[in-house]
């Protein structure tokens, strides 16, 4: 089935009623997802396209007994929605919005811990933010949760796949699609400075996880997830990694890409990347199509 998401995930909308939640809430039904509610403060009561619409996430939950909730709130308040989810009980928290103030981001993230260490000590399921600035999850065949084009994602694979890049997600995937792979479940992390779920949170989940075989690691320069991510591989990961680094050719001094693409002294830079997974015995392609190459390497196909 994958991981994080599937066919019992229950989602509700966060900005269903704006362009970007209703357009797609659509994709996301036409996946095969259960979209149950949408949530638009000063709407509630109101139908959208067969959805009910409430002013809480609390009232949408309680009646549709909803466990994701994905948010499309303009910047200046997606971390308040972040938290009314949150303290709302949503398990899964799915955060697309870009641009968010990095402040906002850190005391959302920051409570979202606390609320899921509060979770999980009182026998709760916890609480995890996915994103911001991602373009969500999907567990083929099952469930999507973001903005990813459905006809990559129709057919079961076996390999899982985390990304800090939008484009390059789809890309992996649809190049592990095209080779007779596919991927398991595919989650993107995101590419801001600060994000509520890192490689190194998603790892032991595919690590645990029946149905993937292998998982592919999509990074780029800037900040130490990928570093983090390596460590954790060397020390607990049995089951093979194979990892891409892009923007190795960026001009040094020049900002680029995402926001979190930021390299401070040694750390995030793209040797500091290379080494750190070449420790830890994990291959790092040179192009995107070497990614099929590595993986059936991995996996003695």
């Amino acid at each position: 089935m994958g991981i994080l998401v599937g066919k019992d995930s229950k989602v509700i909308v966060q900005g269903i009623t704006g362009r970007e939640g209703a357009n797609h809430a659509r994709a996301m039904r036409d996946f095969g997802t259960q979209v149950v509610a949408g949530v638009t403060p000063g709407k509630g009561g109101q139908n959208f396209e067969g959805w009910p619409v409430y002013n809480s996430v609390a009232e949408a939950k309680a009646a549709h007994g909803a466990n994701v909730s994905i948010i499309f709130v303009p910047p200046a308040g997606a971390a308040d929605a972040v938290l009314e989810a949150a303290h709302a009980g949503m398990p899964l928290i799915v955060l697309i919005t870009e641009g968010v103030p990095t402040v906002d981001m850190m005391r959302a993230v920051q409570e979202v811990r606390d609320l899921d260490a509060k979770s999980r000590a009182q026998g709760g399921e916890g609480v995890r933010l996915i994103g911001g600035n991602c373009p969500g999850l999907v567990t083929n065949g099952e469930a999507k949760v973001g903005i990813m084009p459905n006809r990559i994602y129709e057919k079961p694979g076996r390999i899982g796949l985390i990304s800090r890049s939008g484009t390059l997600t789809y890309e992996a995937a649809k190049l592990l699609n095209d080779a007779g792979m596919g991927t398991s479940t595919t989650v993107g992390i995101g590419g801001d400075p600060v994000i509520g779920t890192t490689f190194a949170d998603v790892l032991p989940m595919f690590e645990a996880d029946p149905d993937t075989d292998a998982v592919v690691v999509i990074g780029e320069i800037g900040g130490a997830d990928e570093e983090a991510a390596a460590e954790y591989i060397a020390q607990n990961m049995k089951k093979p990694v194979v990892a891409f680094i892009s923007g190795r050719s960026a001009p040094k001094g020049k900002r680029m890409g995402h926001a979190g693409a930021i390299i401070m002294g040694d750390v995030g830079t793209p040797e500091s990347k290379l080494a750190a997974f070449k420790a830890a015995n994990v291959p790092v392609a040179d192009t995107m199509p070497e990614i099929i190459d590595l993986v059936k390497q991995a996996l003695n196909k």
